[in-house]
């Protein structure tokens, strides 16, 4: 049986899970779909402990910090989440939207927001015959559970910050970590590579330059090595009990762009007044949306989040008029967050 939503949030990033808030305060129950086995987006994926500065009244947080804060945030609101699937098909019309997935969920919708970022995020992969059956055992694109590397062989691959970042994270417990970089011109913070050069003057850990992964040996789905080639034609072995490839990740529209949505510089064109898109119903908040002046801000898209739930709510509950209610002096908006009982 289709599940049916007033809301449905395409993209579980900050501006997604936003939206959810802001939904929830207008009494809309929302359920949201991503293509990534969690919540989060960019912020966990990409940047889960680099600070952002600039969040309102938040002085400094983590990008993971900022999704957990927003989930406890939304947590009365009871949004059910489904992970690890891609939104693939998008038909109907305001009020009754049709929308299939990857795996082969179908929701039945009034509303729809997109607030997929720049597209649903794949990592750029290691690309060597067989590898595949190695991901989330030995071979990883993201770092899980940093305890468990202890006492291992490991080898980055990567020369940005997420790679140099691990890397001095890492090798303190390491039993050997080598960072294979293809060229000798680094994209990380000046500041880390100095620090890693400095874990490598102390025989801390190996720095191998102009090298790229060519072959590798597992035993099952457990690496035993790593091959790396170097420009001048050389080759080493590099015993690894564990790789970590950071060729950072590769934003995809793909099916966004076939829903006949108005599109500008791959981005979804909105009106300014309630971020919806050319398709009436359909909403578009972060990264995602375009407009004369747009910034991709994290906290321009909760801007964004706000005034569309508020066009959302007019659809929902058609010729219901929307009342501006604020959380400080709302019972009902405190009601819905569960902070007092209702009428008081």
């Amino acid at each position: 049986m289709p599940i049916e939503t007033d809301a449905l949030i395409i993209g579980a990033g900050p501006c997604g899970l936003f939206q959810v808030f802001e939904l929830g305060l207008l009494g809309i129950q929302a359920d949201v779909v991503d293509s990534l086995p969690a919540v989060g987006g960019q912020c966990t994926w990409l940047y889960p402990d680099k600070p952002i500065y600039d969040i309102p009244a938040v002085p400094v947080c983590t990008g993971q910090g900022l999704v957990d804060a927003l989930l406890k945030q939304i947590a009365p609101f009871k949004a059910r989440m489904h992970l690890g699937e891609e939104v693939t098909t998008l038909s109907g019309e305001c009020g009754h939207f049709r929308v299939g997935t990857s795996i082969g969920s179908d929701f039945l919708a009034k509303t729809i927001f997109i607030a997929g970022g720049v597209g649903s995020f794949q990592p750029r992969k290691l690309k060597l015959a067989g590898l595949d059956a190695l991901e989330e055992h030995s071979i990883h694109y993201r770092v899980r559970e940093p305890g468990r590397y202890s006492g291992a062989h490991l080898v980055i691959l990567g020369g940005g910050d997420s790679a140099l970042d691990w890397a001095l994270a890492l090798a303190p417990q390491a039993k050997s970590l080598t960072l294979v970089h293809r060229s000798d011109q680094f994209r990380a913070a000046p500041a880390s590579l100095a620090a890693f050069r400095e874990f490598v003057a102390t025989g801390r850990a190996r720095l191998i330059e102009f090298g790229n992964a060519v072959a590798f040996s597992a035993d099952g789905t457990q690496l035993k090595s790593l091959t790396v080639r170097r420009d001048d034609g050389s080759k080493e072995v590099l015993a690894a009990d564990h790789a970590f490839a950071f060729f950072g990740m590769s934003p995809k529209l793909g099916p966004i762009a076939e829903w006949g949505l108005e599109m500008e510089r791959k981005a979804l064109k909105v009106d300014t007044a309630a971020f919806q898109t050319s398709k009436p119903g359909v909403f578009a908040v972060g990264d995602i949306c375009d407009y004369p002046g747009k910034k991709k801000l994290i906290l321009s898209g909760f801007h964004e989040a706000a005034l569309a739930a508020f066009a959302a709510k007019a659809i929902i509950e058609p010729g219901k008029k929307v009342h501006l209610q604020y959380t400080t002096t709302s019972p009902l908006m405190q009601q819905r967050l569960g902070v007092t009982a209702e009428g008081g």
